[in-house]
């Protein structure tokens, strides 16, 4: 037995993948203040084509930053749920243009994959997801559910103004949970939910041993160079082992449970064939410390470090300053703020002599999350997903970050269940970034399912985990 809107969907896919090409072409970088145009085009793209499928109030809402889009339909009525669907219309720049096969903001098709800046990370999965929307708009004149959408226009930069517009507009996001077209399937083989993140903050760093760059010759061996100084510090935050060095950094936070360890042990994963497919040298770990260090443990790493003179050639300077980028990977337990500060204070108490040191926190920083196991949003997209595969999904955790999986639980006492059709491997973030066009079809079916599985549920089912949310967010 087929479902009509299903079918209304896999009709028009040629006409998805149009509109898909539409969007991409939108160069929506919200991190270059150069892309503001390309931005806007994006907000506009999405503000005419939810009112084309049906929502009311398509408008635009900010709080300083880039604005989110938001729309609503609440049609279903207060016996049913309301869910707010999250996802992100902005992207990462798409540098190195050169290493591009196609152009950047360009849809293209190659093997089965669709190319272009965002289109896996989020611009398609969200497009699937507000499209699988509307099709029940346009085929049954409503929706299983109550829905206010929420396109965030920060995500790549760390939403930094999301909370702010929740809180400032706390009515408008009001819902029984959030369900969220970002956050990327773990793997193709393997249907999985991912059920917890891990939490993110990070700083740079800036070291000074001179007023400026120095003649290697006339100052070498009287002068502190700030270089040298700088590859000393960071070698400090870790121990010879590679774990993390820094007093009070893991305050807080707790090891797996045996139940925790036994169900990674459960979980089949090539760790050698990862390493390969990276060209990285193997880490000899089993899967099981494997996934654990991916998803149970924090991180410390150097993003990126630079000073002197780095053109071509040679140039004999001593460097008067030196900087370095550092972010923080955290786990359920971990407070931001503390692990900013702990990190902080080490670097100043290992600060080498004759150089001064500077930092700046560059992000507030987002808690880890993890949804109740008995959620009942949760529920139904396991078994949405469980009909649409025939396999039902193991529950995976998620190594990088989601900061609106912390923002709507402390502004608006929200759990959030992630369903995207974006995969892992689909290099977002990188040249070439590319969507399976298989999760098309595959997202179409799902989200159909499980948008009919939350109609039959009603708001007393959430109630248990509502809470009142955070404390007012500063504007």
């Amino acid at each position: 037995m087929t479902d009509p809107v299903l079918d209304h969907l896999l009709a028009d896919r040629a006409g998805f993948v149009a509109r898909l090409g539409e969007l991409v072409a939108c160069p929506s970088v919200s991190t270059d203040p150069a892309y503001a145009a390309g931005m806007a085009a994006a907000r506009g793209w999405w503000r005419a084509r939810l009112t084309a499928l049906g929502f009311q109030d398509a408008r635009e809402v900010g709080a300083g930053g880039h604005p989110a889009v938001t729309a609503r339909w609440h049609g279903a009525g207060p016996q049913a749920p309301t869910l707010l669907v999250y996802g992100h219309y902005d992207v990462q720049p798409p540098d190195p243009v050169a290493a591009w096969t196609s152009p950047a903001f360009t849809l293209a098709s190659r093997n089965g994959r669709l190319y272009a800046r965002g289109v896996s990370d989020d611009k398609g999965p969200s497009l699937l997801a507000i499209e699988t929307l509307g099709a029940f708009l346009s085929v049954e004149g409503r929706l299983p559910c109550n829905v206010t959408l929420l396109l965030e226009g920060e995500e790549e930069v760390g939403s930094r103004t999301l909370a702010q517009i929740l809180d400032q507009h706390r009515e408008d996001f009001a819902a029984d949970a959030a369900l969220s077209a970002d956050g990327a399937r773990w793997r193709a083989d393997l249907p999985t939910i991912t059920i917890g993140t891990r939490g993110n903050t990070g700083l740079e760093l800036s070291l000074r041993s001179a007023v400026k760059d120095l003649h290697s010759g006339r100052y070498g061996g009287v002068v502190a160079n700030a270089a040298q100084a700088m590859a000393r510090l960071l070698a400090t935050l870790h121990d010879g082992e590679g774990r993390i060095a820094v007093a009070g950094f893991r305050d807080g936070m707790t090891d797996p449970t045996e139940a925790e360890r036994a169900a990674l042990a459960a979980i089949p994963y090539d760790v050698a064939a990862h390493d390969a497919a990276i060209g990285a040298t193997s880490s000899g770990l089993s899967s099981e410390k494997f996934l654990e260090r991916l998803w149970h443990q924090p991180t410390l790493e150097v993003n990126g470090m630079w000073g002197g003179y780095t053109g071509p050639g040679g140039k004999t300077v001593i460097p008067a300053e030196a900087h370095a980028k550092l972010s923080m990977r955290l786990v359920p337990g971990q407070d931001p703020a503390r692990v900013l500060a702990a990190v902080a204070a080490h670097l100043r108490a290992h600060c080498p002599p004759r150089t001064t040191l500077e930092i700046r926190t560059h992000r507030e920083g987002s808690q880890a999350t993890a949804v109740p196991p008995a959620h009942p949003l949760l529920l139904a997209a396991e078994a949405a997903l469980a009909e649409t595969t025939g396999t039902v999904p193991l529950r995976v955790r998620m190594g990088a970050t989601l900061p609106l999986t912390d923002i709507v639980q402390r502004v608006l006492g929200l759990e959030t269940v992630m369903f995207s059709f974006a995969t892992a491997d689909e290099d977002f973030h990188a040249p070439d970034e590319n969507w399976r066009e298989s999760a098309i079809p595959e997202g179409f079916a799902a989200w159909v399912a499980l948008l009919r599985r939350v109609g039959a549920l009603n708001p007393e089912d959430f109630a248990p985990y509502r809470t009142r949310g955070g404390a007012a967010q500063p504007s």
